[in-house]
């Protein structure tokens, strides 16, 4: 009775790629080709697909301050850098909580 593999995906780990001999860097697109084997041999290699990218979310935004100049009885000034990886693509929108 022949096999059938139902799963027919998988997850290579962020530190794999980015790692030696891949070296691969955030922002960076991936692109897979497959090859199947069985007991008699390896097929030949799939068509190229993928296209994904190495992307995290970025980094916690540091710094945080009270910018004095701007700061009043009605209203905050705060002003903040970014963390130092934005995970790979430009960070768009911030948000801001309060308490």
């Amino acid at each position: 009775m022949p096999s059938v593999v139902a799963n027919m995906n998988c997850s290579i780990p962020l530190t794999t790629l980015t790692s030696s001999p891949f070296n691969l860097v955030l922002g960076q697109i991936i692109y897979v080709k497959i090859i199947a084997y069985n007991a008699y041999g390896y097929s030949t290699e799939s068509t190229i697909g993928g296209g994904a990218v190495i992307v995290h979310v970025p980094d916690a935004p540091i710094n945080l301050i009270n910018v004095v100049s701007v700061t009043t009885a009605n209203q905050i000034g705060i002003s903040w850098s970014n963390g130092v990886s934005n995970g790979g693509s430009v960070i768009i929108d911030y948000e801001i909580y309060y308490d």
